[in-house]
């Protein structure tokens, strides 16, 4: 009865989603309150109905009912609760409703905190993300119901798939979509900008705090995607230009360029075409990499579905939200307002400049994504584009971005003095060459690769002027004793930059040593034997079975010793599942800030030996921390006094009375 209540749900939310749609719409472009007013309880109502159908198939999957077949198909009896809940959005059916209840909720948020939104703008945001739940309620209604039962419903269930039980998994796609859906807002706000035909300061005050949180969630879902990939797969990398890491790798550059070029338009009422044109194009790379996922092209961990109708389903949705929203880009984008006039040399020139690298860089990573799957499909043959192009073509090119991020915050707006901010960068510059230098002295001159004293400079560079940055803004060479004051009084949105640009600079360092220096060893070792890594001492002592909630596990014993001491016991595992029957890895990594010893245990070979795998990820840590400070960043700039008013009262009432 439960699961029909879900399913009733979810067509009275299509039901509600179709009024939002078109009420608020015809409201806003004929000027009537009343119908404008609709907006608000639409959302609502339809968030109401869709965190019901969601709380539905969360029981059938707490109690394991498995006359859902969904819940047959993903689940048992003898799962761990944690994997039961994460079951839920661990299939197509689950995770697509996932998806539709974060499109809710992030109309139903507007709703709630955008009050002083004026009535046109709100009303038709909420019907163009009503619009959005239109196809989305279609698609699962028609063609991934996740409450369709199963007679005569199974004794026990298939099982979810062990790769996906893990703690990692449990939180990484529910935040990856929080990211992914909640760049449907900045397209909403950009498409009711469209339709009303001004785009302003005040606007772009409304836009960014949902922008930013999107940004934020979705970061976090990448890292810790890259972090899940990291300890669970046993490859001992973090990240492999995947097709579906790459499909949520897009909507963030996207949406970092955007959040750039909106501050561009608070402040200095430029470049609205383009800041209107990156919130499409952040929003449709999200619509492909959903697309990716459910349309039977890839082949992946990450793929949910393999049924070419359901694919065809998806790309006619983004091709009627893409194409739609770019026709009418295309019809009213030329008639906005240039705005503020800037010198190429300037705080906008060094953003422009920025966004302008890093949609080169979404454009190439689209294009290495999807080349193999358009020579596929016209019969050119099977062609592999991997990690060697996207690291030659990609990373070349956030080299200068990287430089221009220790140069634009010290610039002037509309005009910048170039030559005084590299004359107060040379201190910084001076370090960054020294340390290029250090690091290719270290390494042995030619012995290791040529580019990890680039890597090392960018870091310092970045990392140096940022703080120099700071120092300034705070006066703390000129007025040492009242620079707490002035540090306290900072805006939230200045610390989360400073926090932002140093987790990047932070990342680059673990990119670069682990890139460059990661030492690994795969042999067969026996018991008692001794391999060195990384200069510690990596002893097998033993493997023994161990029974797991759902599994058994091969867990192995090494004694890791430094200097002929053992200082520490590591214990990765080789398990089976039982349903379904299937095996994994688990590694044991020991973690420092110079690095991680990462140590995986296979089968066993016929000579009384196992299959190790032994590595030495220099700096890989500074990943995470890097990642870290990104998110940190973001949430404290979210926190920003201006993004909780809104836009200021004077624009709000001049949009009011228009």
């Amino acid at each position: 009865m439960i699961a029909e209540i879900g399913h009733f749900a979810l067509v009275l939310a299509l039901c509600v989603a179709l009024v939002q749609a078109v009420v608020p719409l015809m409201g806003a472009n004929r000027g009537w309150a009343s119908w404008m007013a609709v907006a608000g309880p639409a959302s609502s109502l339809q968030f109401l109905f869709i965190a019901v159908a969601f709380g539905a198939l969360t029981n059938a999957y707490v109690t394991s009912d498995f006359s859902v077949m969904n819940v047959a198909q993903n689940s048992h009896t003898e799962k761990p609760m944690l994997y039961k809940v994460a079951g839920v959005w661990g299939n197509h059916e689950g995770s697509l409703l996932l998806w539709i209840t974060i499109l809710a909720l992030f109309g139903f948020a507007v709703t709630l905190f955008g009050r002083n939104l004026p009535p046109g703008l709100k009303s038709r945001a909420l019907s163009v993300q009503a619009m959005i739940s239109v196809g989305f309620l279609a698609f699962i209604l028609l063609t991934s119901n996740p409450f369709a039962r199963l007679e005569p419903p199974p004794m026990d269930g298939n099982g979810l798939n062990p790769m996906l039980q893990d703690p990692g998994l449990a939180f990484h796609p529910p935040m990856l979509y929080l990211g992914y859906v909640g760049f449907s807002m900045a397209f909403s706000f950009a498409i009711a900008a469209l339709l009303e035909g001004r785009v302003d300061a005040a606007w772009a005050r409304w836009v960014r705090p949902w922008t930013l949180a999107a940004w934020i969630f979705l970061t976090g879902g990448i890292i810790l995607g890259s972090w899940w990939a990291y300890y669970t797969l046993g490859w001992g990398g973090w990240w492999y230009w995947d097709p579906v890491e790459n499909a949520s790798f897009m909507p963030w550059l996207a949406g970092t360029a955007l959040l750039h070029s909106a501050v561009v338009v608070e402040k200095r009422d430029a470049l609205k075409s383009w800041t209107i044109l990156l919130a499409i194009v952040a929003f449709g790379f999200s619509l492909l990499g959903t697309f990716l996922v459910r349309s039977g092209v890839l082949t992946s961990v990450h793929a949910f579905a393999t049924d070419p109708a359901r694919g065809v389903f998806v790309l006619l949705l983004l091709c009627l939200a893409v194409g739609g929203s770019f026709t009418l880009y295309a019809m009213r984008a030329p008639a906005m307002k240039m705005g503020g006039l800037f010198s190429p040399i300037s705080r906008e020139g060094a953003l422009l400049l920025n966004n302008v690298l890093m949609a080169t860089g979404a454009a190439t990573v689209l294009l290495g994504t999807l080349y193999p799957l358009i020579a596929d499909a016209l019969n050119l043959g099977k062609v592999s584009v991997g990690p060697p192009f996207f690291n030659a073509v990609f990373l070349p090119l956030m080299a200068p971005m990287v430089v221009v991020m220790a140069v634009g915050p010290m610039m002037a707006w509309k005009r910048g003095d170039l030559a005084g901010v590299l004359g107060r960068l040379k201190f910084a510059a001076a370090i960054a060459l020294g340390g290029a230098m250090l690091v290719w002295f270290l390494q042995g001159g030619s012995a290791g690769p040529w580019w990890t004293g680039i890597g090392f400079a960018l870091a310092l560079w970045l990392g140096l002027g940022t703080l120099l940055d700071l120092a300034e803004r705070i006066r703390l060479f000129q007025a040492p004793g009242e620079a707490l004051g002035r540090a306290a009084r900072l805006p939230r949105s200045s610390w989360g930059m400073v926090l932002a640009h140093l987790g990047v600079a932070v990342f680059i360092v673990g990119l670069t040593a682990s890139s460059a220096w990661t030492t690994e060893r795969i042999q067969s070792q026996k018991i008692g034997e001794t391999v060195t890594v990384g200069g510690f001492g990596i002893t097998l002592t033993g493997v023994h079975e161990v029974p797991g909630p759902n599994y058994t596990a091969s867990r192995a014993s090494f004694d890791i010793s430094k200097d002929g001491s053992v200082i520490d016991v590591m214990q990765p595992e080789k398990r089976t599942y039982r349903m379904p029957p299937r095996p994994t890895t688990t590694a044991a990594i020991r973690s420092g800030l110079l690095g991680d010893l990462y140590v995986v245990i296979g089968d066993a070979d016929p000579k009384g030996g196992y299959v190790t795998r032994l590595y030495f990820n220099p700096c890989i840590p500074w990943l995470w921390a890097g990642g870290a400070l990104l998110v940190i960043g973001g949430l404290i700039s979210l926190g920003d006094r201006r993004h909780r008013i809104g836009a200021p009262a004077q624009a709000a009432t001049r949009r009011v009375a228009a």
